[in-house]
């Protein structure tokens, strides 16, 4: 006995000695110095031959052989072109269908989440000669016609498009006007929630567009300051469609090439709806409208024959919850096409004929598609990903469509994620898991190896020099007996028989996930680290109403955002403070954006288990939050007044005991600074104590010019001095 003891204490001190070797993380490692960050492969583009790839790589696009690596030629050296005109500048590319020409963007700027303006050219591989599009702006989302001899954009609200032969520039819509009237491109809610930027489509023969035309004149606007050094603040105005108020109207619209002339298409009755797709569907005259009514629990696919402006609804869905938007819609050269629905409580893929009528359920089971990858030339199968191991994993499948076989490609566990060549020979594989980096890989069409395009092998042996530990899955269970998964990362020389502190990190916002079986799932990794250096326990919980389990789990905190949430938060909360080595008198959380809301809710209505919270960029009551979301997940206010009274932080804030950090950008545009100032004021009026950073012209990611080292500072210090 004595003997064992010995040997037992010796591991001990030798764990210990082997730990203080290792260095560890520090803030300036990760917000500044950039020391952990893993390596992809950027600009990587599969050439229609099959055969070769482009990548860009200092402001040069390079063709590479694709079985061997070896350079083939350099199709373009933008320091070498009209004495140096793109030279460092070049950010991204773009192949004409014919691949005989690129699209060229430089200098952009970024508007909002997803939208910027750039300076684009295009280059004519053969001729070697550039072409500046719109000879003196800035414009927005440029895009190739199918022959490639014309190119589409938008500037200052309206459409156009430049003839690449000749130069010469057409402007199709006229009446654009900023905070009025957009054409083809999207307003400020149907980017942030539908992510529709390019709103606009070029038909199969390039003879018409098709583009949505936004009416946002009866939209409220919403001002934010910036503050630059001037006398006065400088203002930023536009429109952000709130709870219950109006939303931009949107009309379709076709233009046609030949008779130079617009055409309003008719897509039926219409009332207070969206309408977040069109496409077309290959046809050359048919436009698929994606329509959605404003509660989004009805969806139809209309159809309208553009020669004849006549419509037909080709599939309609409804639901007792909600209809979540996705890109699914693949049309087929037989005029069938393949569509994707949680009819049966889990996603999965479903064959529908030209008229809309089923044809067949593609897959099945407890397993949910969460992506198609692409179809082959044949249109015999299509390459998809579906959550496996309870949502934690991601596998990805090869399915014939005719006899609904599933073979694997990649099913290792994971998370697995592709990208596939044009003619469906080879494919791209990114695998990573909870503790290893991403390897990219190229495989066949069966998943088989070829050869490792980058395997992250120096940033795996650099981080065996840091004091990392391993993050577990485990799952936490609660009052009602459901399995929440969840990660645990404990100190590297973690001692059963200490008492820990517990640091829990959250997001919870319906169908999202931090748990899964991925390289830095859950986006916190190097900094949750360094505090389980510090000799904190780390753990996140995918609470009731997060993704990759069903239908049934996601859509349970319908018309009641917030509640189940914070009680599994709560329950996981008290379950980990009964552990024997865990200090129950000291639980933190902290969350940003609905994790924000999140960690808010759970230092009010559970101020009895958590001793403090950080809340950066938070909703603090959901009727200042914006229509497409909020509306969603919740209706309106007149609908469902008492679940937005009971599930709103600012009407708790007499609850407060712990510590409180509330963080926002005065300058956000999404989640707006009124929430914050709104519960700083109820915070007051009850006269609680808090701390609050606040940060000048900084949008919802608090970033640029120092501030995401400055917050962490701040956050970490709050941590080590408050928990």
């Amino acid at each position: 006995m004595k003997h064992r003891f010995a040997i037992a204490i010796f591991g001990l001190f030798w764990i210990q000695f082997l730990t203080a070797q290792l260095k560890e993380i520090t803030l300036e490692d990760i917000y500044e110095k950039g020391s952990f960050v893993t390596k992809g492969i950027p600009g990587f583009q599969f050439m229609k031959d099959d055969q070769t790839f482009v990548r860009l790589q200092n402001s040069k696009i390079i063709q590479f052989y694709l079985l061997s690596g070896e350079e083939k030629k350099t199709i373009l050296d933008a320091s070498l072109i009209e004495n140096g005109l793109i030279k460092d500048k070049l950010e991204s590319f773009e192949f004409s269908s014919d691949e005989k020409k690129l699209l060229l963007k430089t200098e952009s700027e970024g508007i909002y989440r997803y939208s910027s303006r750039a300076t684009y050219y295009v280059y004519d591989i053969e001729s070697e000669k550039l072409q500046r599009i719109h000879p003196s702006n800035k414009v927005m989302y440029p895009s190739f016609n199918p022959s490639g001899d014309k190119l589409a954009f938008i500037f200052e609200n309206n459409l156009y498009f430049q003839d690449l032969k000749h130069g010469d520039v057409t402007q199709i819509t006229h009446d654009g006007k900023k905070n009025f009237i957009i054409n083809g491109a999207s307003d400020w809610v149907y980017e942030e929630e539908f992510t529709l930027t390019k709103a606009y489509e070029w038909s199969p023969s390039g003879n018409d567009i098709a583009y949505l035309r936004f009416d946002e004149s009866r939209v409220k606007e919403f001002t934010l300051e910036y503050y630059k050094n001037d006398a006065y603040p400088e203002p930023y105005t536009f429109k952000y469609p709130k709870v219950g108020e109006e939303n931009s109207q949107l009309t379709v619209w076709n233009y046609s090439l030949k008779k130079k002339k617009t055409t309003q298409l008719d897509i039926g009755p219409r009332e207070d709806d969206y309408l977040p797709r069109i496409k077309w569907t290959g046809k050359e005259d048919e436009l698929c409208i994606t329509w959605i009514n404003r509660d989004q629990n009805q969806l139809k696919l209309i159809v309208n024959t553009v020669t004849n402006n006549k419509f037909k609804t080709l599939l309609e869905e409804k639901s007792n919850y909600y209809i979540d938007l996705h890109d699914n819609l693949h049309f087929l050269a037989n005029h069938n096409f393949i569509w994707t629905s949680e009819a049966s409580g889990y996603n999965q893929v479903y064959l529908y004929g030209p008229d809309g009528r089923l044809i067949n359920m593609l897959t099945e089971g407890n397993e949910e598609l969460t992506e198609i990858y692409g179809m082959d030339q044949s249109q015999q199968h299509i390459i998809f990903q579906k959550a496996v191991n309870n949502g934690l994993d991601r596998a990805v499948y090869k399915l014939n469509l005719d006899t609904k076989q599933l073979s694997p490609i990649a099913t290792v566990p994971g998370f697995n994620n592709v990208q596939v060549s044009p003619g469906f020979k080879y494919i791209i594989l990114m695998h990573s898991e909870i503790n290893t980096p991403p390897v990219y890989s190229l495989v066949n069409s069966e998943g088989k190896l070829i050869r490792v395009l980058e395997s992250n092998q120096t940033l795996s042996e650099k981080l065996r020099s840091y004091k990392l530990s391993n993050v577990e899955i485990n799952s936490i269970f609660n009052k009602h007996g459901d399995p929440l998964n969840s990660l645990i990362i404990k100190p590297v020389d973690f001692n059963p028989a200490k008492k820990y502190p517990i640091f829990m990190f959250l997001y919870g916002g319906p169908g999202s996930q931090q748990v899964m079986n991925r390289w830095n799932s859950f986006g916190q990794y190097y900094w949750l680290q360094m505090l389980a250096q510090k000799d904190y326990i780390i753990c996140i919980v995918d609470n009731r109403g997060t993704g990759g389990r069903g239908e049934a789990f996601k859509k349970m905190t319908y018309l009641q955002l917030g509640k189940l949430e914070t009680e599994d938060q709560i329950d996981a909360a008290k379950y980990l403070s009964e552990l024997p080595y865990v200090d129950g008198s000291r639980i933190g959380i902290f969350g940003w954006s609905y994790g924000g809301y999140m960690s808010s809710l759970c230092i009010l209505k559970g101020n009895e288990v958590f001793k403090s919270a950080i809340a950066v960029a938070p909703v603090t009551n959901w009727k200042w939050y914006d229509s497409i979301y909020t509306e969603r997940y919740m209706k309106r206010t007149k609908d469902n007044a008492k679940a937005y009274e009971e599930n709103s932080p600012v009407n708790f804030a007499d609850r407060l005991k712990g510590n409180y950090l509330l963080v926002h950008g005065l300058a956000d545009d999404n989640v707006h600074f009124q929430n914050t100032a709104e519960m700083a004021n109820a915070l007051i009026k009850n006269k609680k104590q808090f701390d609050t950073y606040f940060y000048p012209n900084r949008n919802h990611g608090i970033s640029g010019q120092n501030a995401r080292i400055h917050l962490y500072t701040k956050m970490t210090s709050f941590v080590l001095e408050k928990i």
